[in-house]
């Protein structure tokens, strides 16, 4: 089955939207963890302090993606 061009349009338009929604966000808490990173640590000027900041976002994403994979695969086996 094909999708028709207005159809496909609105599919990607959706998502662009969706991901720029996504960047606002991500924005937004990059912000909020920076200030508190500081808050806690101090200066996050040094090399270490960002090192450290990358490495502890790393981690939180991580386990932000793996919680939600998990959820996602638990609502599709609940609809099945």
């Amino acid at each position: 089955m094909t999708m028709s061009l207005k159809t496909e349009v609105m599919t990607q338009i959706a998502a662009l939207v969706t991901a720029a929604f996504g960047l606002v966000a991500a924005l937004a808490w990059n912000g909020a963890i920076q200030a508190i990173f500081k808050a806690l640590f101090g200066s996050s000027d040094s090399i270490p302090a960002q090192l450290a900041y990358a490495v502890i976002v790393t981690i939180i994403a991580v386990v932000a993606t793996m919680a939600i994979a998990r959820s996602v695969a638990n609502a599709k086996a609940d609809e099945a």
